[in-house]
């Protein structure tokens, strides 16, 4: 077996038991103690993805640009969050992720959303990234498809956008670094501003 099919088979082999472990994790009721261990379980299978489909290349380590395209993503996303909170239906899907945050210890649900959020982009635009074809495109499609799991329509557009976003960073970076800057400084965002507004 050739190296590259080697690394394909690892990575499809994980996107799979990664949907399924975010499908459980959004299923558990937000304040249980059982999210914890279930999104860091989550974040364990991203990152033992990467190490396994490897190597994931760092590239440019300066944190600057992408902190502030990570800020400016999340001053866009809350921006939107002000005109979803006006549709119900889109409201309600919101305040049901909101929910973790508030029901659970805000220093704890902080952590988990970094720590999953760097693993995501460690699997998605480190070891996945390498392995398909048109990889930007591809590996956003895959995020966004993977984030169906969660049966939550608001998330899933919000996978679309950033995964986006992360995608370009690491095409204009060189590696995983940028685009995991970018996902852990919206998700501080989301986490600080979201409850508020919901």
């Amino acid at each position: 077996m050739t190296e590259d099919r080697r690394r394909r088979q690892v990575v499809g082999g994980l996107v799979v038991l990664g949907t399924l472990m975010l499908g459980v994790s959004f299923r558990t009721e937000p304040g249980s103690t059982w999210f914890y261990p279930a999104a860091l379980g989550l974040a364990a299978v991203w990152a033992l993805g990467a190490v396994l489909a490897g190597p994931v290349p760092l590239g440019d380590p300066s944190p600057w640009r992408p902190l502030l395209v990570g800020l400016g993503l999340g001053v866009l996303f809350v921006a939107g969050a002000v005109v979803v909170r006006e549709i119900p239906a889109l409201d309600d899907l919101v305040a049901s992720v909101t929910e973790y945050a508030e029901r659970g210890s805000g220093l704890a649900v902080a952590l988990v959303a970094v720590v999953t959020g760097v693993a995501e982009e460690v699997f998605f635009r480190g070891a996945l990234y390498d392995v398909v074809p048109r990889p930007v495109v591809t590996a956003t499609l895959l995020y966004t498809v993977v984030t169906l799991a969660t049966g939550n329509a608001m998330l899933v557009l919000a996978a679309a956008l950033l995964g986006a976003v992360a995608g370009l960073v690491r095409q204009r970076s060189g590696g995983v670094v940028a685009p995991a800057v970018v996902h852990a400084t919206w998700s501080i965002v989301m986490i600080l501003a979201l409850p508020v507004l919901f």
